[in-house]
Formats: C-alpha cells, structure tokens, sequence
C-alpha cells in the first residue's frame, strides 16, 4: 500500500508518505468494525479526528493489496489540480477524492489495514494530516 502511494506522490511531485502505526491502529479499529456490521461506509469525523480516510470492499480473498490500491489511484485520469471540490472532469468529486487524497501535498502519513467478514474484505487507509480541503488545491 505504501509503496503504491508513494509511486502516485511522485509522478505529481511530492513528498512521499511515511507509514504511522498510530493511523494504521485507527484503520484497523474501523475496519473491524465494518467487517462485523457488514456496512460499508466513512467514519463519523469524530473517529477520524482530523484524519483522511479511504475505504475499499471486495469480495474475500479475491483482491490483493496493488489491486485495492490501485482502484483509488486509477481516479488520476479524471482528477485536474483545481481548488476542491472541482477537482474532477466529470464535475463529481466522488469520482477523484481517493485519489486526491493519496496525492494532497500536505498529508505526510499512512496507516491502513484489513478485517474480512464472511462475504467481504474491508481495507481502510488513514491519512494525516487529512486533504481534500474545501477551497484548497491537492498539490
């Protein structure tokens, strides 16, 4: 997952991210969470406190971590370096916001893991300090 991240930072120019075991423990934390509730959706931000979050689901076992990575950092081809949120050639900024937070200049830590359910795995990235600022360019 890192390295993934870090080859997305620096195609565009920034500082690579060191992984954090403080932000990988919160990842983890949510990410067991929604393997047992089975719901797959963001953090409230008072988990997150001040943390970007990505997420990702897939059927168990049939993913690998470049894969999951992968899914988010392929949103580059619709992503344009503009003040969020019109930050995305499709106008959504749904379609661009994994990626510009891989990518979002300011951030300088990783911490992300796994928990299955029985049907799907869950994968949680944080990220500190978090991007996606409203107003604010990624890089």
């Amino acid at each position: 997952m890192l390295a993934i991240h870090n080859a997305a930072r620096a195609r565009v120019g920034v500082p690579p991210l060191a992984w954090d075991a403080g932000l990988a423990e919160a990842a983890r934390a949510y990410a067991e969470d929604m393997a047992r509730s089975d719901l797959f959706r963001h953090a409230p931000p008072a988990l997150r406190r001040g943390q970007g979050e990505n997420l990702w689901r897939g059927s168990r076992g049939a993913y690998g971590p470049d894969a999951m990575a992968t899914a988010w950092t392929d949103e580059a081809r619709l992503f344009v370096n503009q003040p969020t949120p019109l930050f995305s050639t499709t106008g959504r900024w749904q379609d661009v916001g994994h990626y510009s937070q891989i990518v979002w200049r300011s951030t300088t830590a990783l911490g992300c893991a796994m928990a299955s359910s029985a049907t799907f795995d869950y994968v949680v990235c944080r990220y500190g300090p978090a991007g996606n600022v409203i107003g604010r360019t990624a890089f």
